[in-house]
């Protein structure tokens, strides 16, 4: 199979795997999987920059091989499309475990309940996930992390 790109497709492709390779590789070690999975095929699309008019960005690499550019990684679009990513998985991931979190007190509570003749049956723990979201999605559209207290426990 032959493809074919434009230098501006090209382009497009380097930011397109500099996206990806964050993703991968952001927090994580040297020796994370991530890095050895993906590496030949880095390298690969890296080494086609030259024949394809955008030599200026991909750059040798400290331990060899290529890298993008401080041109390519340092572009007003590309670093805002990266912080715009980090900054929606934070919030999610935040939600998503301050909701888990809330939902597994609220099922102890939940399961004294049950044994109680008449007590009618709480919602389902999909539901109550959902509820305590719902929750903490609107405090923090309204209030940002300005109400989020870290308590800290003592050691000793």
């Amino acid at each position: 199979m032959k493809v074919t790109f434009t230098s501006k497709e090209y382009a497009k492709l380097l930011e397109l795997v500099h996206f990806g390779l964050h993703v991968v590789k952001a927090y994580h070690g040297p020796e994370h999987p991530g890095k050895q999975r993906y590496a030949e095929l880095e390298q690969k699309v890296y080494e086609l920059a030259v024949s394809l008019g955008c030599a200026d960005l991909v750059e040798a690499a400290a331990g060899g091989g290529l890298q993008v550019s401080a041109k390519l990684a340092h572009d007003e679009r590309v670093e805002k499309t990266i912080f715009e990513f980090t900054n929606d998985a934070f919030w999610h991931e935040l939600v998503a475990r301050l909701a888990d979190r809330d939902c597994s007190a609220q099922q102890a509570r939940n399961h004294l309940a049950q044994a109680t003749p008449g007590v009618e049956p709480p919602p389902s723990l999909e539901e109550q996930v959902q509820a305590h979201e719902d929750l903490y999605w609107a405090e923090f559209q309204k209030h940002d992390l300005n109400h989020v207290v870290v308590l800290r426990a003592r050691k000793g």
